[in-house]
């Protein structure tokens, strides 16, 4: 049996390790190891790589971004930003149709410039956006939903974790990563506030109770304004953030690493400052911080490991020259590629998707013409649509367990984010289309 073989039979061996529940970690580490030391028949060479995989995992200066861009995040959410913004959002749009559910996209938008996690995003918005749209008469699977849906953009406008972790496993710099995610960040959200605004005027009935529209109470209440005062006072922090972070990173004054620490730090001031931190929030930051941050590291190394058993056994090349003489060609290649990861979506989560694919897709990517950014940007919004598709969907399971509601099902909430789903296929087909809208 040759090394290609042995490759593609541990490839299906990885992924039904995984189906059964291994740790992505643990799986990708003991079929690239066996996968080496079967191919040269060399067990010193299987650990040898493995040893060189771990050093370069630790050793490498720009995986420092991960912890640094995660502590941020933490201290973000625990300072009540996310809610401020959600709160100016909500008083600048509530008197337009759909106006809560713009604002909670708006927010989330601005949210997603600081945190970086989709997770993250949905668990605070939650909490401040789902009570205030149903006390004003939108469905509560639709409220829901729209707080899953918008929440993906935190994987996609910078900084965003799952670009890092494609930037680290194809070998692309990371601020050119985070400045391709931007207008497809806004594009998407764009998108998305337009699904909202058309839902609410001609298929009411999807996003508002029957009660609603019988009083058209939200006509009615147009609720306080802020005062201008009010509104700079809690949009400063994220302001500052936004500006320290992305604009010092793409004025080039930071890399992003650098960046990662700048906001670390303007966070934790932020924090102090709002006297939100005592010593049992501070531990649970650090905990948490430490927790996501040594699982994405060793998921980094793993996949390191398994990239270099990928290239002894010659899969990428093999691969590559299957797709070229097939005469799928690039287009077809995109679309096999992408078809792939939807369905992998349905069962994994993003991070093992990228983990799984990239090191084998980029390489037949980048010989069949494609830039890697725009590749790594179409790879990250489908993978992005899995967070809300059955029976995996990640956003809407946390979006269930924070609300708590029984009466709001977890089927009632795949519903209602599955418009959304929509929208980020159409941008996906776009930007597929027209390479010219990643910018960098």
């Amino acid at each position: 049996m040759g090394p290609i073989s042995i490759g593609l039979i541990l490839i299906a061996v990885l992924f039904l390790l995984v189906l059964l529940g291994m740790r992505i970690a643990v799986a990708l580490m003991a079929v690239a190891f066996a996968g080496v030391w079967i191919i040269r028949g060399n067990f010193d060479l299987a650990m040898k790589l493995m040893s060189i995989s771990a050093y370069n995992g630790v050793a490498n200066y720009l995986f420092a971004t991960i912890p640094l861009f995660v502590l941020m995040g933490h201290l973000v959410s625990i300072s009540n930003v996310g809610k401020d913004t959600f709160d100016v959002a909500e008083s600048l749009l509530r008197r337009l149709l759909g106006g809560l559910g713009v604002a909670t996209v708006a927010a989330n938008t601005v949210f997603a410039a600081v945190t970086g996690v989709s997770i993250a995003s949905a668990a605070v918005f939650t909490k401040v956006a789902v009570p205030e749209m149903t006390r004003h008469g939108y469905r509560a699977s639709f409220a829901a939903g729209t707080v899953a849906g918008s929440s993906v953009l935190g994987m996609l406008i910078p900084p965003s974790l799952l670009l890092i972790i494609y930037g680290v496993l194809a070998e692309q710099s990371i601020g050119r990563m985070f400045i391709a995610g931007l207008v497809p960040g806004i594009l998407l959200a764009v998108g998305f506030v337009a699904l909202i605004t058309a839902m609410a005027r001609f298929a009411p009935r999807f996003v508002f109770t029957k009660q609603h529209l019988d009083s058209q109470l939200e006509k009615r209440e147009p609720g306080a304004r802020m005062s201008g005062a009010e509104v700079g006072r809690k949009l400063t922090p994220i302001v500052l953030l936004v500006v320290f972070v992305l604009g010092g990173l793409y004025s080039g004054f930071f890399t992003p690493t650098e960046a990662g620490g700048v906001g670390a730090f303007a966070a934790l001031v932020i924090a102090i400052v709002r006297r939100s931190l005592d010593l049992k929030k501070w531990w649970a930051v650090l905990t948490q911080t430490g927790t996501i941050s040594v699982g994405i590291l060793v998921l980094l190394v793993a996949a390191s490991f398994y990239s270099q058993m990928l290239a002894v056994a010659g899969i990428p090349s093999a691969i590559g020259q299957f797709v070229q003489g097939s005469g799928l060609g690039a287009t077809g290649f995109l679309i096999v590629y992408v078809g792939l990861i939807l369905l992998l979506g349905m069962i994994l989560d993003s991070s093992s998707i990228l983990l799984i694919v990239v090191p084998i897709a980029a390489p037949i990517a980048q010989s069949l013409g494609f830039d890697l950014a725009h590749f790594g940007i179409i790879t990250v919004i489908a993978v992005e649509v899995g967070l809300l598709t059955p029976p995996f969907g990640i956003s809407i399971f946390t979006v269930h367990s924070t609300l708590g509601y029984e009466k709001t099902s977890l089927e009632s909430i795949f519903v209602g984010a599955l418009p959304f789903v929509g929208v980020m296929l159409a941008i996906l087909a776009a930007i597929a289309v027209f390479p010219q809208l990643i910018v960098g």
